[in-house]
């Protein structure tokens, strides 16, 4: 018998917590929002490449669109992004999508980190004749520089930026501040942690779970 509560605690860092679920709730992002709702609503064979600083959400809208359209997921993290595995993966995208999925959707993370041997492959596989049936390419980088222009040509680039973006963040930053803070803490200058993190939203997140730690 366990001496201690059986009780569930929620561990989860406020970054997991409050990470969107759903392309709505993205903060900013008009343009990539706009476009992610028009293929989750209208989805065609076709690649993506999502580029912009880190912590922006690049990975997580492109979460939120396999579940919206919804598709069934392939995720490959860039240290896994080699030519065994890509060739296993769009193997697979030959065949039906799971049940109830539309598509197929292959993300890989860091594009940019992927082997030559795997963008090479990629090149071919991208090209409208070899472009696997019913399947969605997404990848994310921070920069273009390590990728061919071969490869950029092949892929609608979406640009995330944190332009713009700075009182949303603020106003995310105080709701989840008053749903996690004890009573009557002092509240910390949402603003200046915004500022601080550059508009990164995940170092935004990161910091102000530091205050709360404080509180």
């Amino acid at each position: 018998m366990s001496l201690f509560a059986s009780t569930p605690v929620d561990q989860s860092t406020i970054t997991e917590k409050y990470r969107p679920r759903d392309l709505a709730s993205f903060v900013g992002l008009d343009k990539p929002k706009r476009i992610c709702a028009k293929l989750a609503s209208n989805p065609f064979a076709s690649s993506w490449l999502f580029t912009g600083q880190p912590g922006l959400g690049k990975t997580t809208i492109a979460l939120a669109l396999a579940d919206s359209m919804p598709a069934e997921l392939h995720h490959i993290p860039s240290q896994d992004c080699n030519l065994d595995t890509l060739r296993a993966v769009i193997a697979s995208c030959h065949y039906v999508p799971r049940e109830g999925c539309r598509m197929h959707l292959i993300l890989i993370d860091e594009a940019d980190a992927m082997t030559s041997s795997a963008q090479l492959y990629l090149l071919s596989k991208l090209d409208s004749t070899s472009f696997p049936p019913c399947t969605i390419f997404i990848f994310t980088c921070n920069s273009t520089e390590r990728l061919e222009s071969r490869f950029l040509s092949r892929c609608g680039i979406v640009e995330f930026s944190s332009y713009g973006n700075a009182k949303d963040a603020a106003d995310l930053l105080s709701n989840v501040w008053r749903a996690e803070a004890p009573k009557d803490a002092e509240e910390p200058n949402f603003a200046r942690i915004v500022k601080d993190a550059n508009g990164n939203i995940r170092e935004a997140l990161m910091a102000l779970q530091n205050a709360l730690m404080l509180a």
